[in-house]
């Protein structure tokens, strides 16, 4: 927890780069590591949701609109108003701009474009500008060309042990499915 604001560090950190780098590649494993290491949160459900949207971000830029609107949907669907308002998030607004941006975005001809999150506590946005400016990005500069390798970057991090993992579960679900239950018939 930030001392100056009370609320985790790896969400201010998820803010500056929300609103600096628009990296939302970087969002990501920032909030989700937050929440494999915080399972026990309160909070679970609304860092799933960030996760969530910086993932839907991502996917819209590189084009990927029917991921983008699927995931959009879920975490609109998911996101509890009260529990943001506790974030120091306008919740209501939040959750009401997920709904029509999933719908926008369901449109053959849906353009992309940075979501903004209501941020309502000054506190948290103070610390979320200042990690920003620390960071040496500028704060909410919409519609930057961030360059090929933020709107990518899945293709340069080294994501072997994402994919040993999935590769993983794969074979032990493959190994279950194929292993007759004792007493059963093959």
């Amino acid at each position: 927890m930030s001392i100056n604001t009370g609320y985790p560090e790896a969400y201010v950190a998820y803010l500056a780069e929300y609103y600096g780098s628009r990296d939302y590649f970087e969002c990501h494993e920032i909030m989700e590591e937050f929440w494999k290491e915080n399972p026990e949160s309160e909070f679970t459900s609304c860092w799933l949701v960030l996760i969530r949207i910086s993932v839907c971000l991502y996917h819209a830029r590189r084009g990927n609109w029917k991921g983008a609107v699927k995931l959009m949907g879920k975490a609109a669907r998911e996101a509890d108003p009260q529990l943001f308002d506790r974030l120091g998030v306008d919740g209501s607004s939040l959750s009401a701009r997920l709904r029509q941006v999933s719908l926008d975005w369901s449109d053959p001809g849906a353009v992309y474009d940075d979501i903004e999150l209501p941020i309502t506590d000054e506190r948290l946005l103070r610390a979320a500008r200042r990690r920003c400016a620390e960071l040496g990005y500028a704060w909410g500069i919409r519609g930057v060309d961030v360059g090929d390798e933020v709107i990518h970057r899945h293709l340069t991090r080294d994501r072997s042990d994402v994919v040993a993992a999935r590769a993983e579960s794969f074979e032990r679900k493959a190994l279950s499915r194929r292993i007759p239950e004792p007493g059963s018939r093959p």
